[in-house]
């Protein structure tokens, strides 16, 4: 830039990493160059929002997808869930799976579904990382998301002959384990970010997905809204604990909500307690 006679240089934010954060900015101040900065510095934040997080607090933007019906029904109560939402929003879905750096699931979710959680719908150049939650390694070594590309198995138990099997299949094993034995899901996150994991795009049942929220690890989420109605006895979004007052309730901020073919998608922002 300074070699070629750049007059005046245009920033929109300046980097949250505070290893290089200025570093270039000064540089070509000191060569007489004009900088200005902030220049739609909140739209570049939302483009970089998981770079930000994973700078700043050391854990990805962790984002949950979850495909309901009208009523917040996730699955039957026997466990079936294809297909809840219509394609158009499950190939809107895998736009999302393209843009993470890795994608999360749970040990429910493997056995019941059996999912690839690969990129299919849209074209990608790359395949994000697959992580399973899995506190005492019950995956089946038949699954097929141990297919097609790499995995990272988080447990909570020392069992080597499993996770030599695992590892003989390609997947990693790592053993992150919190006080009541199961996988510590803080901890993961800071393991994926320092893997560089900006992104963190999350496809699980309402287990997991009640753990990540009552843990304070998710960020956003995704939803994919069917017009259908599938009542009290199916399962529901997240395993949350009963409240007994509203202030208790988990506050949400829409920032997007909009038709996908029949579905609805909102994208609402989990706010900080």
């Amino acid at each position: 830039m300074i070699a070629a006679g750049v007059a005046r240089v245009v920033v929109a934010m300046r980097d949250t990493d505070q290893r290089t954060a200025g570093l270039g900015e000064e540089r070509v101040k000191r060569a007489g160059i004009a900088v200005t900065t902030g220049v739609l510095e909140n739209q570049a934040r939302e483009l970089n929002l998981g770079f930000v997080s994973r700078v700043t607090r050391g854990r990805p933007w962790t984002r949950l997808k979850i495909a309901a019906s009208l009523d917040g029904r996730t699955a039957l109560n026997n466990g079936k869930s294809q297909w809840i939402t219509g394609a158009a929003a499950r190939r809107d879905g895998h736009h999302w799976r393209a843009r993470a750096c890795a994608v999360l699931t749970g040990i429910g979710t493997v056995r019941e579904d059996d999912p690839r959680l690969t990129v299919r719908d849209v074209p990608t150049i790359r395949q994000p990382l697959r992580v399973v939650v899995d506190s005492r390694l019950e995956i089946p070594l038949t699954a097929r998301l141990l297919e097609g590309g790499p995995v990272l198995i988080a447990c909570a138990v020392d069992d080597q002959v499993k996770s030599l099997r695992l590892r003989d299949k390609g997947a990693e094993v790592i053993t992150v384990a919190n006080a009541a034995g199961k996988v510590d899901l803080p901890a993961l996150l800071r393991e994926l970010a320092s893997r560089g994991v900006n992104e963190l795009h999350v496809e699980a049942g309402y287990k997991l997905n009640g753990s990540l929220i009552r843990e304070d690890c998710a960020d956003e989420l995704l939803l994919y809204l069917a017009p259908h109605l599938l009542g009290d006895h199916a399962r529901g979004m997240a395993d949350l604990p009963e409240l007994t007052d509203l202030d208790q309730r988990r506050a949400l901020t829409v920032s997007d909500m909009r038709a996908i073919d029949g579905d609805i998608r909102v994208i609402a922002r989990v706010e900080p307690r």
